[in-house]
């Protein structure tokens, strides 16, 4: 491991010397493809030996989403967490309390919402250092929470954003809109649909010898950096949405909590006294998108107690089939459904139907 951090800091002094320019851009996406692939090593190590990646990390993933709590040690986040959660997290005035994830699950509408603190992040965590590898936990989640401290925001929150770039994961991104097949002769294909400012045929074709491919149809429907190209390339980054959660609120000024309020993607809170919790819990809600169907027994009324909860992805009444028990979808004959999805209250729907937040259904088998 040594030696891929040995080169990985090579790689990126050259990055830091070299100038931007058009004419280095061909060499700089050569570098960027390299470091990508050493960085890949560290977070999937060779052979079966010793702790494999995530180790540490045997949480089971339960209820209806995952939000994993990131943070530098003594932001708060334990307190939050605690104060969120009623779990007990162990939390301390020393840094480095938490050590393992410590799983706690809240209800929130109806909907069973698992939080995972995920052990501080420190600076060249992504390279191997403290404890990041265990970090890939965070892959799994379907939402992260970064907890920074008001008095000291922006600096953390670059490195933490870093760090978690090198584990593969874009926050508030989408993947990169690029076409990309492998194919087993005719070279290199290069299609750009609008103009390019940083991708031409020559830095296409150098990123992709590093991999050790010389045959692909590319086809580039955005104005595309070396980056996206890399990502798109290594096919394993994870697009998840992210809150900043600016804690400690009660040791800053009201005009200085004005300016916060307009940082896009941010909460303002104080984990201690437990202020803006409700916000909070609102914008989780709004980011983690999920839909809740309630079910209705024939002759029966609806069960507005306990929804099924299906993210914004799968809503289709085959998901919700699905969700509830995989046999059901084989005696499946119709659907009736009531709510924002259908044009008549009930209306007869098959399975391939799309249902909305809070629609009602009825299961009819055949």
């Amino acid at each position: 491991m040594s030696g891929t951090l040995a080169k990985i800091a090579e790689i990126e002094a050259e990055m830091a010397r070299t100038q931007k320019n058009k004419a280095t851009a061909h060499h700089l996406g050569l570098l960027k493809a390299r470091l990508a692939k050493l960085r890949r090593e560290l977070i999937t190590p060779k052979g079966g030996g010793g702790g494999g990646p995530g180790e540490g990390f045997d949480v089971a993933k339960t209820g209806d989403a995952r939000i994993g709590f990131v943070g530098f040690p003594s932001v708060g986040k334990s307190t939050l967490l605690s104060n969120l959660a009623g779990v007990y997290s162990e939390v301390a005035a020393y840094e480095f309390t938490t050590l393992t994830t410590v799983p706690g699950v809240i209800r929130y509408k109806g909907a069973k919402i698992q939080l995972l603190d995920l052990p501080g992040i420190i600076e060249g965590a992504k390279d191997g250092k403290g404890r990041g590898r265990q970090v890939i936990a965070a892959r799994t989640c379907n939402l992260i929470l970064i907890v920074l401290d008001v008095l000291k925001p922006l600096g953390h929150k670059k490195i933490i954003e870093n760090e978690l770039e090198g584990f593969g994961i874009r926050l508030n991104s989408k993947p990169p809109n690029i076409g990309f097949k492998k194919k087993d002769k005719g070279g290199i294909n290069l299609t750009a649909t609008c103009p390019q400012s940083e991708l031409d045929a020559e830095t296409v074709k150098s990123i992709l010898a590093e991999y050790k491919i010389h045959n692909a149809d590319v086809t580039l429907r955005s104005d595309a950096t070396a980056d996206d190209l890399i990502d798109v390339v290594e096919g394993n980054r994870v697009y998840i949405p992210c809150i900043y959660v600016l804690n400690k609120i009660d040791q800053i000024s009201i005009e200085e909590l004005d300016i916060i309020y307009k940082v896009p993607h941010c909460v303002p809170i104080s984990a201690h006294h437990r202020w803006n919790f409700d916000d909070l819990l609102e914008k989780i809600w709004d980011y983690l998108k999920l839909v809740r169907i309630y079910t209705k027994p024939k002759g029966q009324l609806p069960d507005y107690t306990s929804p099924v909860v299906l993210p914004y992805c799968k809503t289709t009444v085959e998901d919700f089939c699905m969700k509830i028990h995989k046999n059901l979808i084989k005696d499946f004959k119709y659907a009736l459904v009531w709510g924002s999805s259908v044009k008549h209250n009930p209306q007869k729907v098959g399975k391939d139907h799309t249902l909305e937040d809070e629609d009602v259904i009825q299961i009819v088998k055949k």
